[in-house]
């Protein structure tokens, strides 16, 4: 089948070559070359499985984290592999202790799933979730950092950021956050479920506490990989979600999550691999892929303002490979549960073979329509897929 306004890196991707995706946030892709590597990894396994999981696996994972320590910029001690930044951050919060009354600090820009977990906590433990709310579109990062610092309280025990927000898009200014708030003896975790690959990452230079991202994202490793990093001083309190022979209390740190139970490893160790692979896609390795995503991604921002009436979320500064689009309201706007997805969004996808992703933020809902970009999208994509929603909208 013929790739629809292909980019010249878009025959590396295993995408459906006939259809449009411009939602690489959601779930990332892989590349034929990454899979080819995960199928070695799974040959390798099921030939010899005592070989391979019990006198190889713990030294390929010690590679792996060392590949992933180097570029994050972390010391390969305190880093450990969970299954997805949701894992990651379960694993911290269900760790630490909350006693009724403590306040647990986030933004109304919160993963929806991490949300769902504090409220467990809240439930639980009596602690309470403290909301700090900042609309879009916004001007400035500092804002953000104001809104923060303003709903902080004696009782303010932890802070839930995300790094990238998934919604709407933004990069938050975690670094400044992370400073001002330790500043006042509160401690960070940073959800990074969108940073790795996507932005330069210098995890110890942001001094969290703790900090989780994926690898199936921009990385474009396999699902089922993605990094926790818990800072040294935080380590004794942190056990796996799943306590297994290791048990909770060994040292050092990471024995306590290298084995959890018979897995499928080869998304852990794809993850080191995709670092190198995707780096030699471009003469300026992670740098300059990064940098074309990200003016890829301003440049679909403003074929849709420009096509559709609409207008940036943030500056510019603010999005990496991805921008959320605020939509008119519409009659026919009705907000999915998380196993469905938009009505119009479907009638898109069937009709066109376009994966344009069209959701709601925010109380009321407000329905946006959150651009993604990889190597694997041209500009050609963005002006026929703006085209198609001018067409099926109804705007101005």
């Amino acid at each position: 089948m013929t790739l629809r306004y292909p980019s010249e890196f878009s025959h590396l991707w295993a995408l459906d070559p006939g259809a449009i995706y411009l939602n690489h946030g959601s779930f990332g892709a892989c590349t034929k070359f990454i899979l080819s590597k995960q199928q070695e990894y799974r040959d390798m396994l099921e030939s010899q499985p005592m070989t391979f999981l019990v006198r190889q696996l713990e030294g390929m994972i010690w590679s792996a984290r060392e590949k992933l320590a180097l570029f994050v910029h972390a010391d390969i001690e305190d880093l450990v592999f969970v299954q997805n930044a949701t894992a990651g951050v379960n694993t911290v919060f269900r760790s630490l202790h909350f006693k009724p009354g403590d306040e647990i600090l986030i933004t109304n820009h919160i993963y929806y799933a991490c949300r769902k977990l504090l409220e467990y906590i809240a439930e639980s433990t009596g602690a309470v979730i403290v909301e700090a709310s900042y609309d879009i579109p916004i001007a400035s990062s500092g804002l953000i950092t104001d809104a923060l610092l303003s709903a902080v309280s004696s009782k303010t025990k932890i802070c839930l950021i995300d790094h990238i927000t998934s919604a709407t898009a933004l990069i938050q200014p975690v670094e400044e956050i992370v400073k001002e708030l330790g500043k006042r003896g509160i401690d960070t975790m940073v959800d990074g479920a969108h940073s790795l690959g996507s932005i330069p990452l210098d995890i110890r230079n942001i001094g969290a506490a703790y900090y989780t991202a994926n690898c199936h994202k921009w990385l474009c490793s396999p699902k089922s990989a993605a990094i926790l990093h818990v800072r040294k001083d935080r380590q004794n309190a942190v056990k796996p979600l799943i306590i297994s022979h290791a048990g909770h209390k060994a040292e050092p740190f990471a024995e306590r999550f290298f084995w959890q139970g018979t897995f499928d490893p080869t998304p852990v160790l794809c993850a080191a691999d995709s670092i190198d692979y995707m780096a030699c896609l471009m003469p300026g390795g992670w740098d300059e892929l990064m940098k074309r995503n990200h003016d890829l991604c301003i440049q679909a921002r403003d074929i849709f303002c420009t096509e559709l009436g609409l207008s940036p979320s943030c500056p510019a500064e603010m999005n990496a490979g991805m921008t959320t689009l605020e939509l008119p309201p519409s009659g026919d706007m009705e907000p999915p549960g998380y196993k469905s997805e938009d009505a119009l969004q479907n009638r898109i996808f069937r009709e066109y073979d376009l994966e344009l992703p069209l959701w709601y933020w925010s109380q009321p809902p407000r329905r946006t329509t959150r651009l993604s970009v990889q190597l694997y999208n041209s500009p050609e994509q963005f002006r026929y897929a703006a085209g198609i929603l001018k067409q099926l909208y109804p705007i101005g």
